[in-house]
């Protein structure tokens, strides 16, 4: 049976830059299917924690300009299970909303944590590394990050060094490293004490609150002045007020690298948090020519390593192309080599800079 006090999270309000420009601030990556499964990176989300929590007890956390995609991908959310934020301020005041929200609700709550745009493989797996979690969490004051065997030197992750094991599967957290360059990546990996930070979480709503008001003060005091509206028809109004003056931090940041009682499962499901194109190359099927075709249309000659997003009904020919990133937008073209890829948030900018929000 379902535990009525268990709560999902799923962070929904980023603006995906980095899968520019198949990924615009109007429709960000969250809520495009892109691996062609008729399904959404949300709706699979949602999907993914049903067999966990209550589906009432699923709460959406976006953009204010992203409710009417919201709605339309999942509209068997009520108004309530879909918070609003009026800026954006990172995934700690993200959090510290929900946390609050959720508490005066069910003071006995207990919470995962989730992006909404994670790849996951292995379903059942996913299942068993969450209940396992849960259960550590509603028997335990902790702070529960999911922790991701490396396979690769991965400087775009952030990584955790596990400790003592507490509980099975369960470890303690020696320390917390953000993006490392290359050279630590790889002695990371060979290491064997280091796992990637899914940025999947999961503890009590009290506890993350109690951490919040040890390690952000500063975030909860914005909160605290409204507590007592929290779970009543005027919670939005307090927060359009009380939430832009938020700093904007992430979790790990405020939270998770300070706090004593930080915890890390350490899981196998297949994850991946298709946060770049080569990403979302690795882990889509791939043609006679190893080519990756996002429903698009494509004749491909003496060329290899590609991944092809074009939108409508256009016929992409190439000749001769190996390991480059092709995007249609429509108004956007881009064509850039995989192992430049990290130049796309720099692109984004100078678009910026140059013609305003009309390209992105």
């Amino acid at each position: 049976m379902t535990n009525n006090h268990r709560y999902c999270v799923i962070m929904c309000g980023g603006v995906g830059s980095r899968f520019w420009p198949y990924s615009r601030a109007d429709r960000p990556k969250q809520f495009i299917d892109f691996l062609g499964t008729g399904r959404t990176l949300l709706q699979m989300s949602f999907d993914r924690i049903l067999p966990l929590v209550p589906a009432e007890n699923i709460i959406i956390v976006t953009n204010a300009q992203y409710a009417p995609i919201v709605k339309e991908q999942l509209p068997e959310l009520k108004d309530d299970q879909i918070l609003l934020e009026p800026a954006r301020r990172n995934t700690a005041p993200c959090i510290a909303w929900a946390a609050y929200h959720i508490a005066a609700r069910d003071p006995q709550a207990s919470m995962i944590v989730t992006p909404s745009d994670h790849l996951i493989t292995r379903e059942r797996e996913f299942e068993q590394s969450i209940e396992t979690g849960f259960e550590f969490v509603e028997n335990n004051d902790a702070l529960l990050t999911l922790g991701i065997k490396p396979v690769r030197p991965e400087t775009g992750y952030g990584y955790i060094q596990i400790g003592d094991e507490v509980s099975e599967g369960v470890r303690k957290v020696k320390t917390f490293t953000e993006k490392p360059n290359l050279e630590l990546a790889k002695v990371f990996l060979e290491s064997g004490e280091f796992f990637w930070n899914s940025g999947i979480f999961l503890w009590k709503a009290s506890t993350i609150l109690d951490a919040l008001h040890t390690h952000a003060p500063d975030i909860t005091t914005q909160f605290d002045m409204g507590k007592d509206l929290f779970g009543t028809s005027a919670e939005n109004d307090f927060i359009a007020q009380c939430f832009p003056a938020c700093v904007g931090i992430s979790i790990d940041f405020a939270v998770m690298e300070k706090a004593p009682n930080v915890y890390v499962e350490c899981v196998n499901f297949g994850w991946n948090d298709l946060g770049t194109w080569s990403a979302l190359f690795d882990n889509s099927p791939k043609n006679r020519d190893g080519n990756v075709t996002q429903n698009c249309r494509v004749l491909s000659y003496n060329s290899s390593g590609n991944i092809f997003a074009v939108r409508g009904e256009k016929l992409v020919v190439v000749s001769g192309l190996k390991d480059y990133i092709i995007a249609d937008a429509g108004d956007v073209l881009l064509v850039c080599p995989l192992s430049e890829e990290q130049r796309i948030k720099q692109m984004v900018n100078d678009a910026k800079l140059d013609y305003g929000d009309k390209y992105l």
